[in-house]
């Protein structure tokens, strides 16, 4: 592999500025550990697991990439500030105990005041003499503006393309990301990093020009054999084209998984489970044919978060050999962009 060299590989000592996306109930630690292993950068989502099964998730990693005991390791835990509002002041907090695993990175996104976690994080550094790079996922200038006063190490610019959930009203990636690098060229700020349905190497590349430090990419892996989605699920990401995807609350609705804060919504393979809502049909309807649906094994009602970019993939492998393709290819049109000046 002929490494791509950005601040972020740097600061990451990776080989390659491409990063899986947390994703709870889709990523594992076998995706994660593939991802990194292969020269990229791995996460894992802590959504409502206990501290218990994270631990045991980061341990597997570590056994996995063969990381020492006590040496950091190579991955990021995302977390949900939301969700962080309820553990930190319950029987399970889990943000210190997971900093203690030493993850080499933390991630958080979706709160009304995730600041106060970047500081834990930083407090925890202080007394330990270690340092956790912290990403923050942002959907507006303004969010990049309050991650950079509070000195998060880089920003996740998601636009509204993105699978799963984000910013309701985050414009697309190239105007977004446009707008957050310039509002970092004055006095600099965190890394940049990009996110919304980048499936390809060309993608890649396009972005790193523009000045992005690296790449998030989260659909593009759902196409995994270590991908934790059901055969079912996975079966619907190969069948979707570029206009399978629709951004709405009603899977988090039916999948009784609400408490997202203002503004924020999510992006999933229309299904029945949108039929049923268009078709104004109240919330105990919709809830009691989706639950016919799980019950019978009827496969329409299946909650698929996924971006537009599921739309350019069409085949299931292993993560090793997506990273490995993707840099890859990457390469070839980074390559290709210089040829335009000779």
């Amino acid at each position: 592999m002929i490494p791509i060299n950005t601040p972020l590989t740097k600061r990451l000592n990776i080989k390659t500025p491409i990063i899986c996306a947390p994703m709870p109930f889709a990523d594992t630690p076998e995706l994660a550990a593939a991802v990194t292993g292969a020269g990229g950068f791995g996460c894992i989502g802590a959504a409502y697991y206990s501290t218990t099964v994270l631990k045991e998730k980061i341990q597997k990693i570590r056994a996995t990439l063969k990381i020492a005991d006590g040496a950091p390791v190579p991955l990021a835990v995302g977390f949900l500030g939301w969700l962080l509002d309820r553990t930190e002041t319950g029987d399970d907090p889990r943000l210190g105990a997971i900093l203690a695993e030493l993850p080499s990175a933390v991630w958080f996104a979706f709160g009304v005041d995730l600041e106060k976690y970047v500081d834990q994080v930083h407090a925890h550094d202080e007394k330990s003499g270690r340092k956790t790079f912290v990403f923050v996922i942002i959907s507006s200038v303004e969010d990049a503006r309050t991650a950079a006063t509070n000195g998060v190490d880089a920003v996740v610019v998601q636009g509204n393309e993105a699978g799963g959930h984000g910013g309701a009203e985050a414009p697309p990636l190239l105007t977004l990301l446009q707008a957050v690098l310039n509002e970092f060229k004055v006095g600099g700020g965190p890394l940049v990093v990009a996110a919304g349905g980048i499936s390809t190497g060309a993608q890649i590349a396009s972005l790193l020009t523009m000045g992005a430090d690296g790449v998030v990419l989260g659909t593009r892996f759902l196409f995994t054999h270590e991908c934790e989605y059901s055969p079912a699920r996975k079966d619907a990401l190969l069948k979707a084209d570029l206009n399978a995807t629709v951004r709405a609350m009603a899977f988090d609705e039916v999948g009784r998984t609400m408490g997202w804060p203002p503004k924020c919504d999510g992006r999933a393979i229309a299904n029945k489970i949108m039929d049923d809502y268009v078709a104004g049909l109240s919330l105990e309807e919709r809830l009691e044919k989706f639950d016919e649906s799980a019950k019978s094994g009827d496969n329409e009602r299946l909650v698929v978060w996924a971006g537009v970019g599921a739309g350019l993939v069409g085949e299931i492998k292993g993560a090793a050999d997506v990273l490995r393709e993707l840099h890859e290819e990457t390469v070839v049109h980074l390559r290709r962009a210089t040829k335009l000046l000779a």
